[in-house]
């Protein structure tokens, strides 16, 4: 198993966020943890890269307990994180972005060049030395992704990777996302998008109100269109 939690409880000052929160991610598969706005998607992701002060469970990556280690070592293992804003260094170029995030090749995790990752994403091929600030979102975004990949994680975690892009620039994420499996990478992407998960995802979880209410692959998860309508539906 690449990434094990369990018994995950998180709180922002008094408000308790996260209750008891399991899940597992085997090797080289898509777990999306759906659930509407508010639901404790982000902090459930948050807690795990360590950026929630406030937690207590079991959290084990590639066999280490990596509960109580801060967010720079949990990084340095490999555990890629992806937040929602898009924090690219905006006055920065692609190419001087992608630098940045460069690290050495970690074992038992595929290996990533600026080359390789213009080959996954086209559109950053096509403006190597333009300004991150002069990007659409949805550019910002596999900018943000690629930048992480320079780290040469072993498995990444996705915040919202499909929120406020054009369904066409959903296309190529999905694409891009289900290449990076291909390659070896194991990722947790969290998402209201029902339709994108269906692209991309092996398993799912659904959470509501900081519980987790269905764990199961997305065919299980289709045969239950009760459960589907209860958590999922707007």
């Amino acid at each position: 198993m690449r990434l094990s939690v369990s018994g995950l409880n998180s709180r922002y000052g008094p408000a308790h966020i996260l209750f008891d929160v399991g899940l597992d991610v085997p090797e080289c598969e898509v777990v999306a943890l759906l659930g509407r706005n508010g639901a404790g998607k982000s902090t459930t992701l948050r807690s795990i890269v360590g950026l929630v002060a406030s937690r207590e469970g079991r959290i084990v990556f590639d066999g280490e307990d990596i509960s109580r280690l801060p967010t720079h070592q949990i990084a340095r293992r490999g555990l890629g994180y992806v937040p929602e804003d898009r924090r690219i260094f905006s006055e920065l170029t692609v190419d001087e972005n992608l630098v940045v995030g460069e690290q050495a090749p970690r074992p038992a995790a595929p290996t990533w060049t600026r080359e390789k990752l213009f080959m996954l994403f086209p559109n950053l091929a096509e403006m190597r030395d333009r300004l991150g600030g002069r990007m659409s979102g949805g550019e910002q975004q596999m900018l943000t992704i690629a930048r992480t990949l320079m780290g040469n994680p072993s498995l990444v975690l996705l915040d919202e990777p499909s929120e406020g892009l054009a369904p066409k620039i959903v296309e190529q994420m999905a694409r891009a996302i289900l290449a990076m499996k291909r390659e070896g990478l194991s990722i947790v992407l969290s998402e209201q998008n029902l339709h994108f998960a269906k692209l991309i995802a092996d398993r799912v979880y659904i959470i509501e109100k900081g519980r987790i209410r269905f764990g199961g692959t997305m065919a299980e998860l289709e045969a239950n269109p009760e459960i589907r309508d209860a958590y999922l539906a707007v």
